[in-house]
C-alpha cells in the first residue's frame, strides 16, 4: 500500500524517466532537478517515493532504476542543524520516516522475483546497514529477515540474503555468532550452486571482519567449504569455480593456517585445476593465485606439505612455456612496435609472477632444487618455448634465491650466456633478459667477477638483426653499468659506445631511445672517464635537440635531454665549458613549446633542470626564472578527487591511466595519482634547488614554505608528497638562513610560522613512517635555527606530541604481542608485522635524533618538558624488547651530555638502567651504556664521579668479552674503553689507583672503528706517553702497534693523529724498540700506510 499521494509518483515517474533519458541536455536538467526539488528540499518524500516505485512499478527496469537510485541518494552526505560535519541522508531523516522506508525495503526484497532487480533491492538494503553500523545504530528486523531468507523455499531469497552479508557483515553482531554456523553451513550445502558461491562470498567477507581469536571458531566449516569445489571442476563451471576460487583467496590471506588439515587435499586439487586446460586460462590462474597465497602467508605450511613446492614449480614452468601461441617465428612478435601490450593476462606472465613469489617466499633451499631439477633439460630441449621459459625462470627466481645462486653463478652464466646465441630470437631476447635481472640481483658480484663474460658477450648482441633483441640487450646493459664502479666500465667503454651509437642510426624508434638511455646510464657510472667521448656524443645530442620534431618523437628528444644532462652531470662544468650554457639554453627553447598536456618532454624536463643545477651551481641563478613557474604550478597541484556515484563512472575512471580507486563507507572515492605524483617529484626538485643555491634561491622560499611546503605536510591524499615536503623544509629555512641570517627578524619570522606547523603535525600524522620523516624534518629545521630557537610552548608541545606518540606506539607493541600468540609453531610472523616492527624501530630512532638535537641547542631549558616523559623512559628501560632499552638508554645519554650538573637531579633514573646496559647482551645497548659513564665522568661533574669509578670494573668486563672484537660488538668494547680513558683523564677523578688501572686499559686498545670514541682513547694515551709513565713505556710495543692500527683505519684525523704519531715515535725511542721490527708484524699495505707518517 502506497503512502504518498499518486501525483508524487506521477512526478517522481516523469522524473526517473529524464534522468534515464538518451539526450544529455534533457540527463543534465534532470539531475538539477532531483538536486534542488528533491534532494535537498524533499529528501524523505523522496527517498520513500523511490521505495514505492521499487515496491509497485510494473516494469522491471523501473524498479532495478529506482533500487539502484535508492542507493544512490541515501548515502549522499547532508548538514545537519547542531552536528559538526555532515551525515548521509538517510540517517538525517526521523525516525518514524527512517522505520517505514526499512520496512517497505524488506518487504520490496522479499517479494521481489527477477533476480537482477532482486540483486539491486539487496544493494539497497545493504547500503542502509552500512550506514546503521558505521553509526553504531542496529536495524533489528534485518538479521532476522535475513537469515530466515537464507532458509527460504525460494534459492533466489537465500541468495540474496547471503549477498547481503558479502556487502555489510558487520551486521552479525557478537551475540549472534551461534546463528552464524548453521546459516553457513546450510549455505555450503544448498542445492543451488548461486546459493552457495554467495555463501563463500558472504563467509569470506564475514570472516575477515573478525578478529584473529573469534576466527578460530569458524574451522571446522573448511571441509564443506571445500566440498563445494570439486563438483564445480567435474561440471566444467569455470565462471562460478572461479568466484570459488576468490573467495579461497581472501580467507586464505586472512588465515591460511585454517586449512592446514586439508592443506594437501587443497594443492592436489588446484593442481588438478591448473593443468585442466578445457576450464580456461582465467580459473586456472586463480588456482594458481591461490596456491601463491599460501606461499605469501604461511611459507612454513607450504614447504612442510609433501608436494607443494615440486607440483607448484612444475606448473609455473609449464605455463611459462604457453607463449607466442599462433607465432612460432617471433615475425608478429618482432614486427610490432608496442613493446608495453598489456600481457598481464596471459599464462607465462602468470607463471613467472608465480615463480617469483615462491622464490621470495619459500626461497632457495626449498625452490631450487625442482627448478634445476628441470632446467638443464628444458635449456636443451627442441622446443624454442621450453628454452625460453628457462631463462625467463632464471630471472624470476634470482632475487628469492640469491644467497644460494650466488655461488652458483658460474653454472647459471653457463646455461644464460650460450642462450645469447640461440636460434630462435625470443630465447635471445629471454637470455638478454635473464642477465639483465642477474646484474641487478647479484649487484656486485656480477659486476666485480663477471664483467668479462657478461659485457663481452652481450655486447655483440647489440648488432643483431632483431630490433627487439637489440633493444632488449641495451636495456640489459642498463642493469649491469647502473651497478658497476667506473674502473669495471671503463676497459670496456670504446666497444660499448661504439655499438650504441650505431643503434641511434636504427629505423626503429624505441631502439633510439633505449640506446639513449643506455648511453646516460653508462654517463652516470663512468663519470669522468666518460670525457673522452664527450666530443663525440654531445653534438649529436645537440642536433637532436634543436630539430623540429613531429609528435611521436618527444619521447626521443626527452631521451635525448635525459642523456644530455646525465652527460653534463658525469663530466662536469669545466669540462662542457660554453655546451653547459648552450644546453640550458636549449632546455629553456623546448619549455616554451610544450604545449599538450601528454608531453613526455615536461616530466624529463624537471629533472634535467635539477642535473643542471648540480651541474653549473651558481651559473644557474639566472635561469629560475623560467624553470620555476612550472615547476611551482605542479608542486601547488591540489588533489584531484571525484566521488564515484555508480558502477558505470568506476568503469570509466578504471580504464584511465593514473587514477586510484579508495572504497569508502559503501562510496568509491577517485584520486588522481598521476596529478599527485607529479606534485611529489616537483617538490622533490624544489629541495634539490634550495640545496644546491642555498642563498641564491631565498627569493622563493616564502612563497614555496607558505603555499606548498607546510602545506603538503598535512597532505593526507599521498604519503610521497608528505615525505617530500618534510625534506624540502629544512633545505628551505638554510636558504633563507644563509641569506639573511641565523638571529635576523626575517629568519625568525619564517621560523615561527614554520616550527608551528612542524609541532602540529608530528600530532596528527597517521602513517608510522612518514612520522619518522616528520621527526627527522623537525631535528633537522631545530639543528638549522641553533641555540635556543624553542621556545617553553615549543618544547612542551613536542613532548606532548611524542607523549601521544609513545603511547600509540605501546598499543601497536600490545597488538603485535597478541597476534604472535595467535601464530601456530612452525609459522613464521607475516611480512606486514615485519615490516611495521622496523617502522617503529626507524620511529623510535629519529625520535631519538630529535630528542638529542633539542637537548643539544636548549639545554637544561629542555629538562621541565621532558620530565613529563619519564614513566615512559622508567617503562623502556626494563622491556625486554631491546629496541625500547636503546631508546631510553640514548635519551639518558643525551640528558648526561647537554645538562652537566643538573642531570645529578635524574639520578635515580639514569645510575641503575647504566650499570644493567653495561652487561647487556645486546651490543647497541652495551654501547649506549658505556658511553653514558664516559660522558658522566666527562660533563656530569663531582657527582658523577663516584658512580664513574664505580663503573670501572664492568667498563673493563665488557672488553673482555668473548666476542668483544667481532662485528657486531666491537663498536661497544670501543665505547668502554674511550670511556675508561673519559674516566681516567676527569678533572673530578677518584680514581686513587691509577697506575694499577692503565696497563689493563692499554690491553682494551686498539680503537679502529668508532671514529668518535678513538680521539678520547688516543688522546689520553699521548698525555700518558708525554708524562712518561712506566706502564706506557712497559708496553711500548702493545701502544705503537694500537696507535699504527687507528692510522691505518683512519680514526685518527687531524691533530689527534699528529699528535698520536708524535707520541708514538716518543714511546718507542725512550723505550728503544726497532719501529722496523714491529712493522715488520703488519701487513704490507698496512706497513706502507704507517710509513707515510713516520718518514
Amino acid at each position: 500500500m502506497s503512502i504518498l499521494p499518486s501525483e508524487i509518483h506521477s512526478a517522481l515517474s516523469q522524473l526517473f524517466q529524464s534522468l534515464q533519458s538518451n539526450d544529455n541536455a534533457s540527463r543534465s536538467l534532470a539531475e538539477e532537478q532531483l538536486n534542488n526539488e528533491w534532494i535537498i528540499a524533499r529528501p524523505d518524500v523522496l527517498l520513500m517515493g523511490t521505495v514505492e516505485h521499487v515496491q509497485a512499478a510494473p516494469e522491471a527496469g523501473t524498479r532495478s532504476f529506482a533500487a539502484l537510485l535508492f542507493r544512490r541518494i541515501a548515502s549522499k552526505p547532508r548538514k545537519v542543524p547542531g552536528f559538526e560535519g555532515s551525515k548521509e541522508l538517510f540517517l538525517t531523516l526521523q525516525q518514524p520516516q527512517k522505520q517505514a522506508i526499512r520496512q517497505k525495503l524488506l518487504e520490496c526484497l522479499q517479494r521481489e522475483t527477477l533476480s537482477d532487480v532482486r540483486h539491486k533491492i539487496g544493494d539497497a538494503v545493504a547500503e542502509v546497514a552500512r550506514q546503521y553500523t558505521d553509526d553504531d545504530q542496529t536495524w533489528p528486523e534485518l538479521l532476522q529477515t535475513l537469515f530466515i531468507s537464507s532458509q527460504s523455499q525460494d534459492p533466489g531469497q537465500r541468495e540474496v540474503a547471503f549477498r547481503i552479508f558479502t556487502t555489510t557483515p558487520a551486521i552479525i553482531e557478537k551475540q549472534h555468532e551461534d546463528s552464524v554456523l548453521p546459516a553457513f553451513t546450510r549455505g555450503f550445502k544448498d542445492s543451488e550452486i548461486s546459493v552457495r558461491i554467495a555463501a563463500m562470498e558472504a563467509f569470506s567477507s564475514f570472516f575477515a571482519s573478525l578478529n584473529k581469536k573469534a576466527q578460530k571458531k569458524y574451522y571446522p566449516l573448511v571441509p564443506e567449504l571445500l566440498n563445494i569445489l570439486p563438483p564445480l571442476k567435474e561440471a566444467g563451471d569455470s565462471k562460478n569455480l572461479m568466484k570459488a576460487f576468490v573467495s579461497l583467496i581472501e580467507l586464505a590471506e586472512e588465515a591460511p593456517t585454517m586449512f592446514k588439515p586439508l592443506f594437501h587435499n587443497l594443492v592436489q586439487f588446484s593442481i588438478t585445476v591448473i593443468q585442466d586446460k578445457e576450464l580456461g586460462n582465467p580459473v586456472r590462474q586463480n588456482a594458481l593465485e591461490l596456491m601463491a597465497t599460501f606461499a605469501d602467508y604461511s611459507a612454513a605450511m607450504c614447504k612442510k606439505d609433501a608436494s607443494y613446492t615440486s607440483d607448484m614449480v612444475t606448473q609455473c614452468l609449464s605455463l611459462m612455456t604457453d607463449v607466442g601461441v599462433d607465432d612460432d617465428d617471433a615475425s608478429e612478435w618482432n614486427s610490432t612496435d608496442d613493446l608495453e601490450a598489456e600481457e598481464s593476462d596471459l599464462n607465462h606472465i602468470a607463471g613467472e609472477q608465480c615463480m617469483d613469489r615462491l622464490a621470495n617466499k619459500l626461497g632457495g633451499q626449498a625452490v631450487l632444487p625442482p627448478t634445476f631439477n628441470w632446467l638443464p633439460q628444458m635449456m636443451i630441449s627442441n622446443s624454442w618455448r621450453d628454452r625460453h621459459a628457462a631463462l625467463m625462470a632464471i630471472s624470476a627466481i634470482s632475487e628469492g634465491c640469491r644467497d644460494l645462486m650466488e655461488g652458483e653463478l658460474d653454472k647459471v652464466l653457463g646455461l644464460v650466456v650460450p642462450a645469447l646465441q640461440d636460434p630462435h630470437p625470443r630465447v635471445r631476447w629471454a637470455g638478454c633478459n635473464a642477465l639483465g635481472q642477474m646484474s641487478t640481483d647479484f649487484a656486485g658480484t656480477m659486476q666485480e667477477k663477471y664483467h668479462q663474460v657478461v659485457l663481452t658477450n652481450i655486447i655483440p648482441v647489440l648488432n643483431y638483426a632483431e630490433p627487439r633483441i637489440q633493444s632488449h640487450a641495451a636495456a640489459a646493459l642498463v642493469n649491469f653499468c647502473e651497478e658497476a664502479e667506473k674502473s669495471t666500465l671503463e676497459p670496456y667503454l670504446d666497444d660499448l659506445l661504439s655499438h650504441l651509437m650505431r643503434l641511434l642510426q636504427s629505423s626503429k624508434r624505441y631502439v633510439q631511445e633505449q640506446a639513449l638511455s643506455t648511453i646516460a646510464t653508462i654517463a652516470d657510472s663512468a663519470e669522468t672517464a666518460f670525457g673522452k667521448y664527450y666530443d663525440t656524443l654531445m653534438p649529436l645530442l645537440f642536433n637532436v635537440l634543436r630539430q623540429e620534431q613531429e609528435k611521436e618523437y618527444r619521447l626521443l628528444r626527452a631521451k635525448a635531454m635525459e642523456c644530455a644532462t646525465l652527460i653534463a652531470l658525469a663530466v662536469g662544468k669545466e669540462r662542457m665549458g660554453q655546451n653547459a650554457l648552450e644546453l640550458v639554453q636549449l632546455l629553456g627553447s623546448i619549455q616554451e613549446k610544450i604545449t599538450d598536456a601528454d608531453d613526455p618532454q615536461s616530466q624529463y624536463l624537471l629533472h634535467c633542470w635539477g642535473r643542471m643545477c648540480r651541474v653549473l651551481g651558481q651559473d644557474f641563478v639566472p635561469y629560475l626564472a623560467g624553470v620555476m613557474p612550472p615547476l611551482l604550478e605542479l608542486a601547488g597541484a591540489k588533489a584531484d578527487i571525484q566521488l564515484l556515484d555508480d558502477e558505470d563512472q568506476i568503469a570509466s575512471v578504471q580504464q584511465e591511466e593514473g587514477w586510484e580507486l579508495v572504497p569508502l563507507k559503501g562510496k568509491v572515492i577517485g584520486i588522481k595519482t598521476s596529478t599527485l605524483e607529479d606534485k611529489h617529484t616537483a617538490i622533490e626538485l624544489i629541495a634539490i634547488y634550495a640545496q644546491q643555491l642555498e642563498a641564491a634561491f631565498e627569493r622563493y622560499v616564502l612563497e614555496i614554505m607558505e603555499k606548498i611546503a607546510l602545506p603538503g605536510l598535512a597532505f593526507f591524499f599521498h604519503d610521497p608528497v608528505r615525505i617530500a615536503s618534510a625534506k624540502c623544509v629544512p633545505m628551505l629555512l638554510n636558504s633563507y638562513k644563509k641569506a639573511h641570517g641565523e638571529r635576523s627578524p626575517a629568519m625568525a619570522k619564517l621560523w615561527e610560522s614554520t616550527v608551528d606547523k612542524l609541532l602540529e603535525v608530528l600530532s596528527a600524522e597517521p602513517a608510522i613512517d612518514t612520522l619518522a620523516e616528520l621527526h627527522q624534518c623537525f631535528y633537522e629545521s631545530v639543528e638549522i635555527l641553533g641555540k635556543n630557537c624553542l621556545t617553553p610552548t615549543h618544547m612542551a608541545a613536542f613532548v606532548e606530541s611524542a607523549k601521544s606518540t609513545l603511547e600509540d606506539y605501546q598499543v601497536r607493541v600490545k597488538k603485535r604481542a597478541e597476534d604472535q600468540q595467535e601464530i601456530e609453531d612452525g609459522e613464521d610472523e607475516s611480512e606486514d608485522a615485519l615490516f611495521a616492527i622496523e617502522d617503529d624501530q626507524q620511529l623510535l630512532s629519529d625520535m631519538n635524533k630529535a630528542f638529542h638535537t633539542i637537548f643539544k641547542n636548549q639545554e637544561t631549558s629542555f629538562l621541565p618538558a621532558w620530565a613529563r616523559l619519564l614513566p615512559f623512559y622508567n617503562t623502556f628501560i626494563t622491556s625486554p624488547d631491546s629496541t625500547q632499552r636503546q631508546w631510553a638508554l640514548c635519551i639518558m645519554d643525551d640528558v648526561l651530555e647537554f645538562c652537566g650538573h643538573e642531570s645529578w637531579n635524574y639520578q635515580n633514573h639514569i645510575r641503575q638502567p647504566l650499570i644493567d646496559g653495561m652487561q647487556d647482551e645486546v651490543p647497541a645497548n652495551r654501547q649506549a651504556a658505556c658511553y653514558g659513564v664516559g660522558i658522566a665522568a666527562q660533563k656530569g661533574g663531582p657527582a658523577w664521579s663516584g658512580f664513574a669509578m664505580e663503573s670501572l670494573p664492568a667498563l673493563f668486563a665488557a672488553c673482555q668479552l668473548p666476542h668483544a672484537r667481532e662485528e657486531d660488538h666491537v663498536y661497544a668494547t670501543e665505547n668502554a674503553c674511550a670511556s675508561i680513558a673519559k674516566i681516567m683523564r676527569a678533572p673530578t677523578s677518584k680514581v686513587s689507583n691509577a697506575q694499577e688501572i692503565i696497563p689493563h686499559w692499554i690491553s682494551t686498545l686498539p680503537v679502529v672503528n668508532d671514529e668518535e670514541a678513538a680521539p678520547y682513547a688516543y688522546m689520553y694515551l699521548a698525555e700518558l706517553i708525554e708524562r712518561a709513565n712506566p706502564a706506557v713505556i712497559a708496553a711500548a710495543d702493545k701502544v705503537f702497534i694500537s696507535i699504527a692500527l687507528a692510522l691505518e683505519a683512519d680514526t685518527l684525523q687531524g691533530q689527534t693523529a699528529q699528535r698520536a704519531v708524535a707520541s708514538a715515535k716518543q714511546v718507542v725511542q725512550a723505550a728503544g724498540i726497532n719501529v722496523n721490527s714491529l712493522l715488520g708484524t703488519l701487513s704490507s699495505e698496512t706497513q706502507r700506510t704507517i710509513q707515510a707518517y713516520f718518514v
